[in-house]
């Protein structure tokens, strides 16, 4: 079935755009504003509107697929693409990707997605918001066109099976971590709750004292409030690298010494400790960095699980890190991938090596985007996906519960009818 045209509208995303590095030189909050002046290239404000793209793919019979281009909260920083803002790509999208689609068969998501990641202007390749979006819309372009659910299609062109069961959801809570954290409990979230701990004085505590008494909170909370023992989700918390600022980012026995604390601290529910330090000069750097603390925890047989996110943002970075041990687990930041195909090599690779996968994201999605990342998902099994978008818990947490129990349900009417 043939492409018929390529149509494009503004959106916005389920959160905003934070200029990290601002944030970490010290801007103040004013209600949910931030205060002071931004520092990354782009940005007119500290924190300003999420944007996003709609690409929606017309096809000959009048069927149209869609997916969303966006990108992270913290668009420019730790070596990722500019700010995307949809004025500036819409017309980028018109120029150099419509013609390439118009008039194609929608009959292989793959080369499909691998002809639009070779696009390339002035000897760049697209930003990444934008192929992940375009690559969103091929997916559903394919699976229209196939009669067949997204997930279908991918399990087939990737020699997967799609998951019998729910992929676990990881929740995340904003700065709002103890309200937020009591609606994870109340629904249940089996990975929570992410706490935003991007503040040494605010959040962590020079010693590590603050976040030592969130976690026993924490875990007092869901034992007093779970409506069954069998409720025992995994803490799972961004520390955004302030336990290395805090320690030393290559003192590493130190690092080891809080977080085996912390482990402790979090029992009987397992913890893992995602970006432990930010080593804001280059990849090695925090390649090297996160391995050696890796290596560090495993020797001790500390019980807690290191989650690789700073720097590891695309295909050749996940891989790099997945082959380096540099982590337990590895976030799969999708919208830093660029095409959603690299997001399920991204997926495979990680389990290929005995790396925990983690399929996250951006609060600053799209209620689309979350729904092809979870076909993505049941055709790939990673340990947990991100409930995005937004920071308020319920919503994220329902885009995401729903579409997988949508597509276990008629993965189980379609063999019911075989």
């Amino acid at each position: 079935m043939k492409i018929i045209d390529v149509v494009c509208s503004a959106g916005r995303t389920g959160f905003y755009f934070d200029d990290q590095r601002a944030i970490k030189k010290g801007a103040g909050h004013d209600g949910v504003f931030y205060i002071g002046e931004p520092v990354t290239e782009g940005f007119s404000a500290v924190r300003q509107a999420g944007e996003s793209i709609s690409v929606m793919i017309i096809l000959e019979d009048g069927q149209v697929a869609y997916g969303d281009c966006a990108a992270v909260q913290y668009s420019g920083a730790g070596g990722r693409d500019p700010l995307f803002l949809a004025e500036d790509f819409i017309p980028v999208i018109d120029k150099y990707i419509k013609p390439e689609l118009v008039g194609k068969e929608a009959d292989s998501f793959r080369s499909l997605c691998e002809m639009m990641e070779d696009i390339k202007v002035g000897g760049k390749r697209l930003h990444t918001a934008i192929r992940y979006g375009v690559s969103q819309a091929i997916l559903d372009a394919v699976a229209k066109a196939k009669g067949k659910m997204m997930c279908e299609v991918v399990a087939e062109e990737y020699g997967c099976e799609i998951s019998e069961e729910p992929i676990a959801i990881f929740t995340q809570s904003g700065d709002d971590r103890y309200d937020n954290s009591d609606k994870m409990i109340i629904k249940g979230a089996q990975v929570l709750p992410h706490a935003l701990i991007n503040n040494i004085d605010t959040k962590l505590g020079r010693n590590g004292e603050k976040l030592e008494e969130y976690v026993a909170w924490l875990r007092d909370r869901i034992l007093n409030n779970r409506k069954s023992k069998s409720y025992n989700p995994v803490m799972h918390i961004d520390v955004y690298g302030t336990i290395g600022a805090a320690f030393g980012n290559n003192n590493y026995k130190e690092m080891a010494d809080y977080i085996e604390k912390l482990g402790e601290i979090a029992k009987p529910f397992k913890l893992r400790i995602e970006g432990p330090m930010d080593c804001d000069s280059d990849r090695e750097t925090q390649l090297k960095a996160l391995s050696a603390l890796t290596a560090e925890i495993d020797r001790r047989k500390i019980d807690v699980e290191l989650v690789a996110d700073e720097w590891c943002n695309t295909l050749e970075d996940i891989k790099l890190f997945a082959d380096n041990k540099a982590g337990h687990m590895v976030q799969i930041k999708t919208p830093d991938l660029g095409g959603i195909n690299n997001t399920i090599e991204a997926v495979l690779y990680c389990k290929e090596k005995g790396i925990g996968a983690y399929q996250g994201g951006t609060c600053n999605e799209t209620d689309r985007s979350a729904q092809v990342c979870v076909h993505c998902a049941m055709a790939t099994k990673p340990v947990q996906i991100l409930a995005k978008p937004g920071m308020g818990v319920d919503e994220g947490f329902m885009i995401v519960y729903n579409e997988m129990n949508r597509i276990l349900a008629l993965k189980k009417a379609k063999k019911n009818l075989n």
